[in-house]
């Protein structure tokens, strides 16, 4: 898991202490790099000298607590990322905008959710400081040797975090005194470089995961060779810098979109509803947006995992925690239902829509099976004995299910699926005009129906090529995701050039199933987030260090799915509560700007929903 703040105090007093005995003038000669099989001298502690010290005070569970406190500093943590990302994007896009009204609505916004976010930096930091105590007290070994390892790396990052904060601070309160003329690009680019320092914030965290999971820049004894880089580029670091980056990015626009749900239903005000229709709506498509290459993420880090140690990879998805994957492929397809329908939904608040209600129900029959394949377990529930009488995997029917040749396939079809509701959706209430309508409508869908019979074909395909070449089909399968997503975004935007409006947007006309649905999307992808936080960490088994420093505490082994999944629950609930508090703290005595206080009185304050009519209608 993302290990930050905390780890500052205890790894920066490690510069303060003398230089060990082991780096002195009898230094061991050149010994060779685990991973990158390259020379270096000992630099640092091997594993082993630290000790096996676990304090434990009755009834405290260490594993439990650590489990908790590193979970919630992780949502945060990504929060933290992703908001003050969400809130340059959204004042990047309002001085873009030639509508004065439309660029003070997504100003307006990008203020508010930026605000929230400074909130949160401060419970990151809170959190952080109670996760320091934690290791420190149950974990003393592992963080001694953790914090000499990583020493070198200590200053670079309590620069950057130092510098983040400061940065954060800065960017939300100029907003309001560098709001005009070419003070305004200079705010964009204090976000910018705020930004960058959040980002490279989560590089070097991320280093201390992928390193106990795959160590680099040690040698067999765990002793540091002296190369920074090959200890902070371990085989899993790139992987699991873009999984972790879009997770943030999601969790970050879950949370937005499940407040917005929250307020929307909340208040009777329709202007008000407008507003939080409209937020939720923003923030769904950033969610997607951070979904769609979500599976080919996911796929590379375990693509990273089996090539760095296959038994790693065998337990993680086809052994002990294969059942995991199971319940995440289930998770995953409901996120790919549950946003399918609110884009159903949605069309309510479009003139006319309701004439592609027909083809939504198509859509959301593919889906199911494209769903249905997706989560089939390769292993099948029953006793040893059972599996043995049957033939298990050498079944010739059973042995053909659940293998990842399908999986890509299901996946693939779903994001397609996706893609097409959206076009769908942005064309319900225009009229289209250019004179090469039925070519463009011709275009798109030979192009989605000859994408799709290729995915299904390769997929296919894969069930008659051994195992190892069949890993290589994702390639044209996510290939073809790609061509098909990107082509059907392009020939849908020329075709709307000049369409006419059937109606404006009627923000706020959005059923409240369609809302709930928004709470159902942000719920599941933060148990998400936990699952799979949870699998890369169980990954590891036995040890704190993989392969080189033994975890030899009373709670190493691995817990049933049962309890991992109440655990997971507990976070998610606790992450929840605490994100409301924090709205509620930052809300507090202070309404949305629906109204544009600096309109000319003669004419009257013009309010967002108007501004809504008049960008739909541009």
């Amino acid at each position: 898991m993302k290990l930050s703040i905390f780890l500052l105090c205890v790894l920066g007093c490690s510069l303060l202490a003398p230089m060990p005995g082991w780096a002195g003038p009898d230094t061991p000669s050149l010994t060779e790099d685990v991973y990158y099989k390259t020379g270096g001298i000992p630099q640092g502690p091997p594993a082993a000298e630290t000790g096996a010290t676990y304090p434990h005070w009755q009834p405290l569970n260490n594993r439990i607590i650590i489990w908790l406190v590193t979970q919630q500093h992780t949502y945060f943590g990504g929060f933290v990322l992703a908001l003050p990302l969400f809130a340059f994007l959204l004042e990047f896009l309002g001085l873009t905008r030639r509508d004065p009204q439309a660029a003070k609505r997504y100003d307006v916004l990008g203020r508010d959710i930026l605000r929230v976010g400074v909130l949160s930096l401060s419970v990151t930091a809170l959190l952080g400081s109670v996760m320091l105590g934690a290791f420190v007290t149950f974990y003393p070994a592992f963080m001694k040797y953790m914090g000499s390892t990583f020493k070198q790396m200590m200053p670079l990052y309590a620069s950057v975090f130092l510098g983040e904060s400061f940065l954060l601070v800065l960017y939300y309160y100029s907003w309001d005194r560098l709001a005009r003329g070419a003070g305004k690009w200079v705010h964009l680019s204090i976000g910018v470089v705020a930004n960058a320092m959040g980002v490279l914030l989560l590089l070097l965290a991320n280093s201390w995961a992928s390193f106990m999971m795959a160590p680099a820049g040690v040698n067999a004894e765990g002793q540091f060779l002296g190369n920074v880089w090959h200890l902070l580029h371990s085989p899993l670091w790139n992987p699991l810098n873009a999984h972790r980056f879009l997770a943030d990015i999601m969790s970050g626009g879950a949370v937005v979109v499940a407040y917005a749900a929250y307020r929307y239903l909340k208040t009777r005000v329709q202007e008000e509803r407008a507003y939080y229709d409209w937020v939720g709506y923003v923030f769904i498509v950033v969610v997607v947006c951070a979904l769609l290459p979500m599976p080919f993420a996911g796929y590379w880090l375990m693509r990273s995992v089996f090539e760095f140690r296959q038994e790693m990879g065998m337990t993680m998805m086809g052994g002990l925690l294969s059942w995991l994957f199971v319940v995440q492929a289930t998770t995953i397809g409901a996120l790919f239902l549950g946003i399918n329908y609110y884009i159903w939904q949605s069309l309510g608040r479009l003139r006319d829509g309701e004439r592609y209600h027909p083809y939504f129900k198509f859509i959301l029959g593919g889906l199911m099976v494209a769903f249905l394949v997706w989560f089939t377990p390769h292993t099948i529930a029953m006793t040893p004995s059972e599996m043995k009488a049957m033939g298990a995997a050498q079944h010739p029917v059973i042995g053909q299910f659940g293998v990842m040749s399908a999986k890509n396939g299901a996946i693939n079809i779903m994001i397609c699926l996706t893609a097409l509701s959206y076009l769908l959706y942005r064309r319900a209430n225009r009229i289209i005009t250019v004179p090469w309508a039925a070519v463009g409508n011709v275009a798109i869908g030979v192009l989605f129906i000859a994408g799709m019979a290729n995915i299904v074909w390769v997929a296919i395909y894969g069930f008659f090529i051994p195992a190892h070449i069949r890993v290589g089909l994702s390639i044209p399968q996510g290939a073809t995701t790609a061509t098909v997503l990107l082509g059907g975004l392009v020939i849908n935007h020329f075709l709307l050039k000049g369409s006419e409006l059937r109606g404006p947007i009627q923000w706020g006309r959005i059923s409240v199933r369609g809302m709930v649905a928004l709470f159902g999307v942000a719920a599941t992808f933060s148990w998400v987030m936990g699952l799979m936080g949870y699998i890369r960490s169980a990954g590891r088994l036995g040890w704190h260090v993989n392969e080189l420093m033994a975890d030899l505490s009373p709670w190493a082994f691995t817990p049933p799915i049962t309890f991992a999944a109440k655990m997971v629950t507990i976070n998610m609930v606790l992450f929840w509560v605490s994100v409301f508090f924090m709205f509620w703290l930052a809300t507090r005595d202070k309404q949305p700007a629906l109204v544009d206080q600096d309109a000319p009185a003669e004419t009257g304050n013009v309010s967002f929903v108007q501004a809504f009519s008049r960008e739909e209608s541009a």
